[in-house]
Formats: C-alpha cells, structure tokens, sequence
C-alpha cells in the first residue's frame, strides 16, 4: 500500500498572501541590527586595546579609559589601579552581554516572526532555538536584560563616588523593576503554558 501524499496547502487569496508577505518587512530591522553588533565588536576591541596600552603605561590610553568609565579621583592618575581595571572589565562584559541579547532578538526575532533557518541537525544551532517561540524569547530577553542591569548596577556601586544617592537609588529601583518585570512575564509564561497544557 503506497503512501498517502499529504494534503498541498491551497495557495492564499492576494490580499491575505499581501499581509503575511508583510513579514519581510522587518528583515531590514534585524540587518540594522546585525550592524549595531558589529559596531559592538568595533568598540570591545578599542577598549581591550587601550586596556592593554595602559597595561604597558601608555597615558594616553589610560586617560582615555579613565574618561570612558567616568572614573574621577581628586588626583591625578598615572598607572592602572585595581578600580580601574574592574569597572574596564565590567564594560567589557557589559557590551559582550548586550551582543548576547542582539544575537538572541536577530536570530530568534528572524526565526520566530519572518521566516523559517532550517537549523535542525545543524552543529551549531543554538540549543535555546530549538524550542523557540514568543514567550520563550520574551523570557530570555527579561533575563539578558537583568544580567546587563546587574552589571550597570555593580559598576555604578564601584564608581559610587562620583554618583549622587539619587542616581543610586534610582538605578537600584530600576533594577528591582528589570527583575519583578521578568517575573511576572516568566510567571505568566508559565500559567499560559500550563492551561493550554490543561486543554490538550
């Protein structure tokens, strides 16, 4: 006995074929994207360089490293200190974390809302995709968004002082604000889920 052939999907009347071609639409946005990450990368290795520069005592790097953190002292600063290289670091892991949540909003974003990858058995698709929807990535983007804050908030306390108590108090509630949002949309993901699981 032969197989069936499967049903061929009927071909869509012009205007709903109009509507969902509209999707492509936004495939300029996600290159836009791809080329603010490059633009990350450009400025992760300026940074590491001037970093290592001021490493082997270029004042000309560290003083450009020191503007870039808004590290102020009431002296003047001749060598790398230990403050210095910290908040640096955390820069860096700061713009490697943002190009995380690029990489997840284009490759997510693309895959969810335009148009098939067909990654499946790909060594390298990302093990998150695989299970990728809306509310999926909404979730992951509320966590990369509260790793970034988390590490805008602890380079503010480092250079607390050169922050008025106001701009502490604010960035922590802002940061308490990140984390009940991802909460309360995880929390929420997981209610959905859970009564579409109650309908099957």
């Amino acid at each position: 006995m032969s197989p069936q052939n499967p049903p061929k999907a009927s071909p869509l009347r012009p205007l709903p074929a109009l509507i969902f071609a509209s999707r492509w639409l936004q495939l300029p946005l996600y290159l836009g994207l791809i080329a603010a990450q490059g633009i990350y990368v450009f400025h992760f290795w300026v940074e590491l360089v001037h970093l290592i520069e001021a490493a082997f005592g270029s004042q000309t790097a560290l003083q450009a490293l020191v503007n870039g953190i808004g590290y102020k002292t009431g002296t003047e600063i001749h060598a790398l200190n230990e403050t210095i290289i910290m908040l640096v670091v955390l820069a860096l892991i700061d713009v490697v974390m943002i190009s995380n949540l690029l990489i997840m909003v284009i490759v997510g974003g693309y895959e969810t809302f335009v148009s098939r990858m067909n990654l499946e058995g790909h060594p390298d698709q990302p093990e998150w995709l695989s299970h990728v929807n809306a509310s999926v990535l909404k979730v992951k983007l509320g966590t990369a968004i509260i790793g970034i804050s988390s590490i805008h908030l602890l380079k503010t306390f480092i250079n607390a002082d050169n922050y008025s108590d106001r701009v502490l108090i604010a960035q922590t509630a802002i940061h308490i604000a990140f984390l009940l949002s991802a909460l309360a949309i995880a929390l929420t993901d997981r209610l959905m889920s859970g009564s579409h699981g109650d309908e099957h």
